[in-house]
């Protein structure tokens, strides 16, 4: 629609509220890679094609041991008459089973790069599952597949793209916060104990507060993560680290209060909010956990920070 990243960020956090499975994210995340790194023929086969939903293009590149760290890449690719051979092993690749294409970053002459391959190539196989949220995921296996080159400034590309996913995600978490706080502050006026609402109860209100507090701290990590898309890259990159610090303290936060204040009920598949709380679990640990941005964060901290002169 030629819309820009705010416009995105209001849709996924509208996505996320409602516990929307249909990976929107990660069409994000292709067409951002696309439209900035493809070649224009690349672009002119797929870009409509995204656009009016008629093709499905994902990003695999996790693997097995790589931790989070996107320069850590063991697939390789060699040049091979007009195209080139693609030899990779990626997990947890988002809807890779029913995906028509794969943003796949291997090593090529020493250095990363970004390559597409078509579902249907050669020696290509995607073994797909169920993930915690009902989402699915699978496993991508490539042996001398034939793959596009898309760009050999693979790390730089690579990195824009995960950041323009974790800022998506962030929105889309802060959806999922809000609507299981409305929840949570729905059942608190709902359930009696003692013959009068336990949202009376002091203890209560003081723990929703809390929650309130954490999806406000994420709301607004999650516009400064989306504002610093455009900005230069180590810019950038350390926003999106910062944001998904405060992002994954309050998803781990308020689904664990939400799931406490429910009591049992909180955690059966028969109530929504058990579901919130996996969809929160499972989002904490996606484009680097908790514990990897804080690394990153405190890697980008200056000699100076936290002293005024």
């Amino acid at each position: 629609m030629g819309l820009g990243f705010v416009d995105a960020m209001v849709a996924h956090e509208a996505l996320g509220s409602g516990l929307v499975l249909e990976p929107l994210m990660h069409s994000h995340i292709a067409t951002v890679v696309l439209a900035q790194h493809a070649p224009a023929e690349v672009q002119a086969r797929w870009l409509p094609r995204i656009a009016s939903g008629e093709a499905l293009v994902t990003l695999a590149h996790q693997e097995r041991g790589a931790r989070y760290r996107l320069e850590k890449c063991e697939s390789k690719c060699t040049p091979a008459l007009d195209s080139y051979a693609l030899t990779a092993s990626k997990n947890m690749v988002p809807a890779g089973d029913q995906a028509d294409a794969w943003i796949v970053p291997a090593m090529l002459e020493g250095s990363l790069a970004l390559f597409l391959v078509e579902r249907g190539a050669s020696s290509a196989s995607c073994a797909g599952h169920l993930c915690q949220d009902g989402s699915r995921a699978a496993n991508l296996t490539l042996a001398n597949t034939p793959a596009t080159l898309l760009t050999r400034d693979g790390l730089r590309a690579l990195q824009q793209a995960v950041d323009v996913g974790t800022a998506a995600l962030c929105a889309q978490a802060v959806g999922v916060m809000d609507k299981t706080l409305t929840l949570t502050t729905d059942y608190l006026n709902t359930r009696k104990q003692f013959g009068v609402a336990i949202a009376s109860f002091q203890a209560l209100r003081h723990r929703l507060a809390d929650v309130k507090m954490q999806v406000e701290l994420a709301r607004s990590m999650s516009y400064y993560a989306t504002l610093k898309l455009n900005a230069p890259d180590d810019e950038r990159r350390l926003a999106i680290a910062r944001a998904k610090v405060q992002l994954g303290q309050s998803m781990r936060y308020v689904g664990q209060q939400a799931v406490q204040m429910h009591g049992g009920i909180g955690v059966t598949d028969e109530y929504i909010v058990s579901h919130y709380f996996k969809t929160l679990t499972q989002m904490e640990m996606t484009f680097g956990d908790t514990l990897h941005h804080l690394g990153a964060v405190s890697e980008g901290m200056q000699e100076t920070a936290g002293v005024f002169a």
